[in-house]
């Protein structure tokens, strides 16, 4: 039996206003959710925006606490601060935004920044950096300027800070939305990795198809529920319910469900096959 690393048990989220009294005539956030994450499991959650998705991230890694229900991480209830950054000892989070994450001036300096929080020694702080810039290719980058990066090199420095802390769980809230194509390559690459090699446990907040096929595991949700799940190919063969919950599919499955091909294809290669089988039978 795989261990469950991440456990929803019936979780409501509501927000407050600014007289910390909830929000008139809005729906939650999220809505009696029970959801879980196995230890190793790549898992993509996908949504349109006020789907939850975000919300849903941020729980995991008890930035915020529901209003009802349990989130349990390791066993651990984070219902007290000490109990959150033990929480976040386990569950690294990484946002849209990396310019928001980077605190430094010099790279290696970020990347120590979450070890040093966590009274790691000094000689285990520069172990960890360098291993940790060597994961996500940056090493030969560690005494420049954070800001001189592009994009998606700074999002590898985010992505080596939460490494550094050596979370067993790294939680990606659209981690490539403002990315340019050789950025989102580059980020993806780098979390597969650190998944497969590495053994980390990857939740992926995402509305890029192609990303979320990838994965183990594809969680749908709308409206603050969690409306389908499983594997990436059974997912995307239910092109008209995703529709319904406003998601398009990839565009290899797009094309081929127009050309009205039954089997679900998830990239251009499967693509190409199915056509040219198409094409054969109809010699």
């Amino acid at each position: 039996m795989n261990e469950k690393l991440i456990e929803f048990e019936n979780v409501t989220m509501l927000y407050y206003d600014a007289e910390e009294e909830y929000e008139k005539n809005s729906a939650p956030a999220l809505s009696n959710v029970d959801f879980s994450v196995e230890k190793g499991e790549f898992v993509a959650v996908l949504g349109h925006n006020g789907s939850g998705k975000s919300t849903l991230a941020k729980l995991c890694n008890a930035i915020y606490e529901p209003t009802s229900g349990t989130v349990r991480v390791k066993g651990i209830v984070a219902d007290n601060d000490d109990k959150a950054d033990e929480v976040r000892r386990i569950v690294g989070m990484v946002f849209q935004n990396p310019d928001n994450q980077i605190v430094a001036t010099v790279v290696e300096d970020d990347v120590a920044f979450g070890p040093e929080n966590l009274g790691v020694e000094p000689t285990e702080i520069r172990r960890r950096v360098d291993e940790a810039l060597k994961a996500v290719n940056m090493y030969d980058h560690r005494h420049r300027e954070p800001h001189k990066l592009s994009g998606g090199q700074k999002q590898r420095v985010a992505i080596a800070g939460v490494l550094a802390m050596q979370t067993e769980c790294i939680v990606l809230d659209e981690p490539t939305a403002m990315l340019d194509p050789m950025g989102r390559e580059e980020v993806m690459n780098t979390v597969h990795r650190m998944n497969k090699e590495m053994g980390i446990t990857v939740v992926l907040i995402t509305h890029f198809m192609d990303e979320a096929v990838k994965a183990d595991r594809v969680v749908v949700m709308d409206s603050g529920r969690i409306v389908m799940q499983g594997k990436p190919r059974e997912i995307f063969s239910r092109v008209e319910e995703l529709r319904s919950h406003g998601l398009d599919v990839p565009q290899s499955t797009e094309l081929c469900h127009i050309l009205g091909r039954e089997n679900s294809v998830l990239n251009v290669e499967e693509c190409i096959e199915e056509i040219s089988e198409m094409l054969g039978g109809a010699r």
